[in-house]
């Protein structure tokens, strides 16, 4: 009986430190093992449609293959179906974002059926260090939370930076970040062949260029996209 309470005890003990311990990305030489299987482009229609059996090869799931279809949906016209199937789950997946990401730079947005949460980057990432900080660590877990409950969607994360006079110095800045937040969720239980990662550099500003806009813009966009 002693023997079994201090088990409880170290257990309980053990599980608070662990809970205590900010998050820290892996070393840099580590990364491809955690993002092999994503794919470092655009996430277009062409590479969706390419990467799709991979991801079933995988045990990826459609969306029609996740959503319990009522019987009305066993028949009439099957484009409508799959349609309203996809608008239903992804509209319940943009509702659990929308409730728990009601944070100062974050938002949730809807492009058709794809679904945005955008990050500004200090809300994610320590001021002063390129790695994730405790506010985004508590973030990117709902987040992953979320993602591994409606997982029959891919992801591309995408980084952004403000101006810089240097192309090639944005564009590896955007990677880095896009690519962390990706390690993340590779780390958390999310399949990498769902992700595309791609860095955009000072592409697509969504702010001007003062000081308050230059923060904007260093951001990271997750858009979410059904697998049908």
């Amino acid at each position: 009986m002693m023997n079994k309470l201090k088990f409880i005890f170290f257990t309980l003990i053990f599980g608070t430190v662990a809970a205590c311990v900010q998050y820290q990305s892996p070393d840099r030489a580590t990364w491809p093992t955690y993002l092999r299987g994503a794919s470092f482009t655009d996430m277009t229609d062409t590479a969706r449609l390419a990467k799709k059996p991979i991801y079933e090869g995988l045990g990826g799931r459609t969306i029609n293959q996740a959503v319990k279809q009522s019987a009305k949906m066993e028949y009439g016209d099957k484009t409508n179906n799959d349609s309203a199937i996809s608008i239903m789950y992804m509209s319940e997946l943009e509702s659990k974002l929308y409730d728990a990401l009601r944070k100062p730079g974050m938002s949730v947005q809807r492009a058709g059926t794809d679904i945005i949460v955008l990050l500004v980057r200090d809300a994610i990432m320590e001021l002063d260090a390129p790695d994730i900080s405790e506010t985004g660590d508590d973030t990117l877990k709902i987040i992953s939370n979320i993602l591994k409950k409606y997982d029959a969607t891919f992801i591309e994360i995408a980084g952004y930076t403000d101006a810089m006079r240097d192309a090639n110095a944005a564009h590896a800045l955007s990677l880095d970040m896009a690519s962390r937040v990706g390690v993340y969720l590779s780390t958390h239980g999310i399949k990498t062949c769902r992700m595309f990662i791609v860095g955009r550099g000072a592409a697509r500003p969504i702010a001007g260029q003062d000081e308050f806009g230059r923060l904007t813009n260093r951001r990271v966009e997750i858009r979410i996209a059904p697998v049908r």
